[in-house]
């Protein structure tokens, strides 16, 4: 088995940059966003979403992240529902994943944004946390057009504590050539 990395951090702190450099360094690499996507595009969960909320939620068969997004982050029992509904599928996607690396794969690397909040953090070897100022992730987020920032903020820990609660801290302040030195020496150092 690969030694499994559990990546998470703050809304734009730069998990996907620090997941994209993990891939380079030359680990195997999957999103827990990516793999909800994925999911939501197809059965059971398509049919889950259209039944309880309507199949204006699901236009031309696509879910239409922004109309679900506006449902669940103004009520927490909706979120809740989508979560529970959302976790096993992800669990059960990410450890076949792992399980069919090959032998010749010694890292493997998941990016959880909730990795902490939804306690998912004991399934890894160890786990990171990317982290950056408040202005430069709002820079960022802004830069990206995400709405309801605010909401999405609420959901998670601060980053103070997603960093104290996480094995390993990578400070992203600098170019992706910065953040990608140090998951270089983070990597040399867990495989030592």
């Amino acid at each position: 088995m690969p030694l499994t990395i559990g990546l998470t951090g703050g809304i734009a702190a730069g998990k996907s940059e620090a997941l994209a450099a993990f891939e380079r360094l030359g680990a195997a690499t999957i999103s827990s966003d990516a793999v909800v996507h994925e999911l939501l595009d197809s059965e059971p969960l398509l049919g889950r979403l259209t039944e309880r909320w309507g199949d204006e939620v699901a236009p031309d068969g696509r879910v239409d992240r922004t109309r679900i997004g506006a449902i669940v982050f103004a009520d927490p029992e909706q979120l809740k529902w989508l979560e529970a509904q959302i976790h096993p599928l992800v669990g059960e996607r990410i450890g076949s994943w792992l399980a069919a690396l090959g032998d010749d794969v010694a890292v493997a690397v998941v990016e959880v944004p909730l990795l902490f909040e939804g306690e998912m953090a004991p399934v890894f070897d160890t786990t990171v946390a990317v982290v950056t100022s408040d202005e430069v992730r709002r820079v960022r987020a802004e830069a990206r057009g995400h709405a309801l920032v605010g909401e999405r903020e609420a959901r998670q820990l601060p980053q103070a504590e997603k960093a104290a609660r996480a094995e390993h801290v990578i400070e992203n302040e600098g170019t992706l050539e910065d953040l990608e030195r140090r998951l270089s020496g983070l990597l040399t150092k867990l495989k030592g």
